[in-house]
């Protein structure tokens, strides 16, 4: 275990990491480079139909890699950083494996201090649970798969997590894809 800086810079190499959210463990590699994001997807032995969210430590900077509506924009300040995806258009530099091809990229901010550490040092960084598809998400460290720690090049020990996922949400179609947390405040939000 060490610290966000070598995680940052494991990033930067295009190396594998693991952080804590305040969610569950994330599985981050640089999300504009197609190999490394090709690693995720491999060490998770995830669909390569099904997208990658990205991680970034704030909305400002969200918008440097996508283009949200006016609605969006408010949506996300309204909700970010906390354990919501927002699902908006992603800009050319996107590259397509992070999104399975589609035109829009999920989006977090996550509300934990040592993420938000990393994500201001690197970034975007892909948001997925750092586990093997179709297995438990892993809440602390101890608890990580032999998969997913020797695909990683650090680990960033953030103690326990609360666990749980992120409540995903696309508001230009005012939908909730999957409730997690504040789903009933984004529902009044949305409606």
């Amino acid at each position: 275990m060490t610290d966000v800086t070598d995680a940052a810079a494991a990033l930067a190499a295009g190396d594998l990491v693991v952080y804590p959210t305040e969610t569950v463990y994330g599985l981050g590699a640089n999300a504009l480079d197609e190999d490394a994001v090709s690693r995720v997807f491999a060490a998770k032995g995830r669909d390569r139909e099904k997208p990658v969210s990205l991680a970034v430590p704030d909305v400002a900077t969200a918008t440097e890699y996508t283009a949200p509506t006016a609605r969006e924009r408010e949506f996300m300040d309204a909700f970010l950083p906390g354990p919501v995806t927002v699902v908006v258009e992603k800009r050319e530099m996107v590259p397509d494996i992070l999104t399975a091809g589609r035109d829009r990229v999920g989006v977090r901010v996550p509300d934990h201090d040592v993420a938000l550490s990393l994500l201001r040092e690197f970034a975007p960084v892909t948001a997925t649970s750092a586990n093997v598809s179709g297995t438990g998400s892993v809440r602390e460290l101890d608890a990580l798969g032999d998969r997913i720690r020797d695909a990683a090049a650090v680990l960033v020990d953030g103690g326990a997590t609360p666990g749980g996922g992120s409540t995903v949400v696309d508001v230009s179609a005012s939908e909730v894809i999957r409730e997690g947390p504040l789903a009933d405040e984004i529902h009044e939000w949305l409606s």
